[in-house]
């Protein structure tokens, strides 16, 4: 009988082109993971969640940090994430997979619980409220949520570097073969950035959390929109930085090597 377990996958790793180190870096004073895996631990609709990294020894940071705080984690190939996925997800025995990622600090659990209960209405294979883009929710709220039965069928299947990087690629670029659905908000919130992809990130991140502390681990999505709008200048500090830099560099990668 297929497994109903809904498991969060928070994928982590100190390597970065744009901000090595950022996953432990101190974020109004404890790691920036620490943040996030208080704020998905509030989610409803998880039974479990995890912390899926690499086998480099640059990644032994990582483990030692959830080992010491009893946070689940999972060690598997750098580059080969969709592999990584697929094993944290068989081990964890589930049936629903929510894929998340360390650098969304401050991500809102009533946004992890509307994409799983989107999914769990079940029409769908997949559901995301970022891919494909253009995504209308902020820079930072990204869930993805699909089927172990998807999981598997891709990490079986995909073959290019892009789809093995990057987890559920071939999940949402395979209609044809995947149910797929989109989460939309309104209005489009897509301009705001709430993730940490570099040093400015962080300095927006840093001064929301001091602006809301202690009441930010439970602040909303839409109490973060409003204190944006209310501090142009502060909104303006990461503005124009790309949402998928890191997908663009992995389809010329994919073009490099003739795929």
């Amino acid at each position: 009988m297929p497994s109903h377990k809904v498991v969060g996958i928070i994928q982590a790793r100190m390597g970065s082109s744009r901000f090595p180190g950022k996953t432990l870096y101190p974020v109004n004073g404890q790691p920036m993971l620490s943040w996030m895996l208080t704020r998905v631990a509030q989610a409803r609709r998880l039974d479990h969640w995890l912390v899926a990294t690499t086998d480099q020894v640059a990644d032994e940071a990582i483990v030692s940090y959830c080992q010491d705080h009893r946070v689940p984690v999972f060690r598997g190939h750098e580059l080969d994430v969709l592999d990584r996925y697929y094993r944290a997800a068989r081990d964890a025995g589930a049936g629903v997979v929510v894929r998340l990622t360390a650098d969304c600090p401050l991500i809102d659990p009533r946004v992890i619980d509307q994409v799983i209960e989107t999914f769990q209405l079940g029409t769908s294979d997949y559901v995301s409220n970022v891919t494909p883009l253009p995504s209308s929710f902020p820079d930072g709220m990204d869930v993805e949520v699909f089927s172990m039965a998807a999981l598997n069928r891709a990490w079986r299947d995909a073959v290019k570097p892009s789809d093995r990087e990057h987890v559920t690629f071939y999940m949402w670029q395979h209609p044809e073969t995947f149910q797929l659905y989109r989460v939309e908000h309104e209005p489009d919130w897509s301009r705001y950035r709430l993730t940490v992809d570099s040093p400015q990130d962080l300095e927006v991140i840093e001064a929301i959390m001091k602006a809301f502390s202690p009441q930010h681990l439970t602040t909303s999505m839409e109490e973060l929109i409003a204190y944006l709008d209310q501090h142009e200048e502060l909104r303006r500090r990461n503005h124009g930085i790309a949402r998928d830099a890191g997908w663009q560099a992995a389809y010329q990668r994919d073009r490099e090597m003739g795929f």
